[in-house]
């Protein structure tokens, strides 16, 4: 098809948002479509492992919209470079750079890349006890081999669900795993959003350490002017996406998303903190609910400033304060070409050591008789954010409150008292008191319907038959 048809196509699907925006953002969606592609293919293929084709294939028929472009969309993956370079008929180039193991790959915009070198690993024993055995788990009932093959079952073929791994922890053992072709127990699996529960917890860990405070403001140079309202934002704002940045919404993953200036902040800016900070207010901090990429950004960068400074001690803070207690030996945490850490949704970690996150927050941030989180932050990230009508708390989304979100999964069989990490088109990190259970489900689905991920079932299903007595705890 020829470019003028391919810039008719283009301008069809963003003509309504486009009439009510700056042409600029408009002219900012090739660019932006690129480097979201650009980024998951070089994450996935040197840091996961997976196959660029299966990558680029399952995240375009993941997300609406994509599909009137991604004939267009050219991928060159170049393994000896260690790099991915995507294009869109000249409208957009982007190229991601795999900077080497342990940090992931970073979008390349021409300026200066920061040096971050990756800290040496401590080979010391993990705090929490081992989950599993070096194999992988097979159900353990029939009823649960069930479960899993519903889960990754394609009723739909036109809306797949392209299920990667499951693993059902109960009372701290796995008793059923199943992985996708080409993955395994040790593959690390990018979780998106899923992240942003990740960065909660390095941020209460520096609560507990008396580094930052809660609901005190942050401090960010760009806001202490005398007369900037920004001043007020706490880290609770950020954690509960009330700060009131004008930076758009992370809801969608959609081609009209790429409309959202947050897409701005992370496929066009080197320094995607500067950027988040620039922006002005849209609703004075603590008052309304507005979930994007920008609050986890900002987030991320206070982070480091209060770890020491830099991206090499922050991913130390990480490791020792949080991974390596946890026994999560399988992390990639990703950072742009300005050394910031991309905690709103650049993490990988193989699907065990999801769950072993999962299981912190599960044992009230306790791992072996030692107090990771503050007494108290387990609740904290559970309690629900007013007015965030899909569930949402502070770095978590909640079943509890009355909610739309939290009544409508309740009404389809999610226990009451659950809460979860969730990352788009398919991220899963679900943690069930009353149960004992933390269920973790990875792939590569559509967001829409709610239904289309098979999520539903899979919890409905895995509570039915592990049941709330315990039953299979110690199974192995």
């Amino acid at each position: 098809m020829k470019r003028r048809n391919l810039i008719l196509i283009l301008a069809s699907t963003t003509a309504l948002s486009a009439l009510a925006l700056p042409a600029a953002r408009a002219r900012d969606v090739p660019k932006v479509a690129t480097g979201f592609v650009a980024n998951v293919v070089c994450t996935e293929t040197f840091v996961s492992g997976l196959d660029p084709a299966r990558v680029f294939a399952e995240t375009m028929s993941a997300m609406p919209g994509t599909g009137l472009i991604s004939w267009a969309l050219d991928y060159r993956v170049d393994r000896v470079r260690k790099d991915v370079t995507v294009t869109l008929f000249g409208l957009g180039r982007s190229h991601a750079v795999y900077r080497g193991e342990g940090l992931g790959c970073y979008l390349d915009h021409g300026g200066t890349v920061a040096d971050i070198s990756v800290p040496a690993a401590d080979a010391k024993a993990a705090l929490l006890p081992d989950i599993a055995g070096p194999s992988m788990v097979a159900p353990q009932t029939p009823q649960l081999a069930a479960a899993l093959d519903r889960a990754f079952a394609e009723p739909d073929k036109s809306t797949l669900r392209n299920t990667r791994a499951i693993v059902v922890l109960k009372e701290g053992r796995v008793v059923a795993e199943r992985y996708a072709d080409g993955i395994d127990i040790d593959t690390p699996l990018l979780g998106f959003s899923a992240t942003k529960s990740v960065i909660s917890a390095l941020a209460g860990i520096l609560v507990r350490k008396g580094a930052l405070k809660l609901h005190e403001p942050v401090p960010i140079a760009a806001w202490q002017g005398p007369d900037d309202a920004r001043r007020a934002i706490t880290l609770d704002h950020l954690l509960r996406h009330t700060a009131g940045l004008a930076l758009g919404s992370s809801l969608q993953a959609s081609l009209a998303s790429a409309l959202e200036p947050v897409n701005r902040m992370k496929f066009m800016e080197s320094d995607m903190a500067a950027y988040a900070e620039s922006i002005p207010l849209q609703s004075a901090p603590g008052t309304s609910w507005n979930y994007h990429d920008g609050n986890t950004v900002i987030l991320s960068h206070v982070i480091r400033q209060a770890s020491g400074g830099s991206a090499s001690k922050m991913m130390r803070f990480a490791r020792q304060e949080l991974f390596d207690p946890l026994g999560m030996r399988d992390v990639t945490i990703e950072f742009d070409a300005s050394g910031n850490a991309e905690g709103s949704s650049q993490m990988l970690a193989s699907a065990r050591d999801w769950a072993r996150f999962g299981q912190l927050y599960l044992n009230d941030g306790m791992v072996g008789g030692k107090r990771i989180l503050p007494e108290g932050w387990v609740k904290y990230s559970a309690s629900p954010t007013p007015n965030a009508w899909v569930g949402q708390s502070a770095g978590f989304w909640t079943n509890l409150g009355d909610s739309f979100g939290a009544s409508y999964r309740t009404e389809r069989g999610w226990p009451r008292d659950s809460f979860f990490a969730k990352g788009t088109i398919g991220q899963y990190v679900i943690i069930v008191p009353s149960e004992r259970l933390v269920i973790v489900r990875l792939g590569r689905s559509p967001n829409w319907p709610p239904e289309a991920d098979g999520v539903f079932d899979l919890v409905r299903d895995v509570v039915a038959v592990t049941g709330n007595k315990g039953k299979l705890a110690g199974a192995n």
